[in-house]
């Protein structure tokens, strides 16, 4: 029987497959990723399975992410928290604590949402609607770009039409028996209106279809709108948290 532990870990080494980084560096059991832009988990310091003694990790990161003109920032889920002691006495600020949310794929309707357009790729209209609802800026726009041409998992990035355009987005990476749900988005004016809801439920019927016995995600935990979202699509059970570390501006 999997533990309560060994289920995180594999959540997490998924989710991690989902959002690949083009340079990253093993250091003593720690994964050091850089990829450019503001995904904080692309450009942090993250604890594997089985990680131990952080010194030499915190140290290089120093070294590597001060070399690319960028803040070291550390990843500390509640399942490796042995940075946190660390981190704390150098003066490293919490930030962006984020919930880790799973749910089996039992019970979903007979049939997906036939509105719901799939795609192995993006295309234009299903980037700038990221692009625009995240205001992301050119470099911002160009690190999602390569991130998705990095992926080698199967994988389907949904589109939920409605009247006029897309009503919301969302992608989904199949790693084995694990469904991932990333970059969930609506246009502010046609929020609340459950086109995410119908783009996430899409992606569960193909990841399904696929083999996937199960789905996760994760979210910011301040971000009450979304998890009531992720709620009402079935994702009930929370199995760990995490925050990031990151070096306090200096004058």
């Amino acid at each position: 029987m999997t533990s309560e532990t060994d289920l995180a870990w594999r959540v997490d080494e998924a989710c991690l497959n989902a959002w690949p980084s083009p340079r990253e560096l093993l250091v003593q059991g720690y994964l050091l990723r850089a990829a450019g832009g503001p995904s904080k988990r692309q450009n942090s310091v993250n604890p594997l399975r089985g990680s131990g003694a952080p010194e030499p990790a915190i140290e290089a990161a120093g070294t590597i992410y001060g070399a690319l003109g960028r803040r070291a920032i550390f990843r500390v889920p509640a399942i490796a928290p042995q940075m946190d002691p660390l981190l704390e006495q150098r003066d490293f600020a919490i930030v962006d604590e984020t919930c880790t949310l799973y749910r089996g794929l039992d019970g979903l309707p007979e049939q997906p949402d036939r509105s719901v357009a799939l795609a192995q790729t993006p295309d234009a209209d299903w980037l700038a609607l990221r692009d625009a609802v995240n205001r992301a800026d050119p470099a911002a726009a160009q690190a999602f770009r390569n991130t998705t041409e990095m992926l080698v998992l199967p994988r389907a990035f949904a589109a939920a039409a409605t009247e006029g355009g897309i009503g919301a987005i969302a992608f989904g990476v199949l790693d084995r028996e694990l469904l991932v749900i990333e970059s969930v988005a609506t246009p502010e004016p046609l929020g609340g209106r459950g086109h995410a809801r119908r783009a996430v439920g899409a992606l569960l019927h193909w990841g399904q279809a696929l083999g996937a016995r199960a789905a996760c995600l994760q979210v910011a935990a301040a971000n009450a709108p979304a998890r009531a979202l992720y709620r009402a699509s079935g994702f009930d059970r929370e199995l760990y948290r995490y925050h990031y570390r990151i070096a306090r501006e200096t004058a």
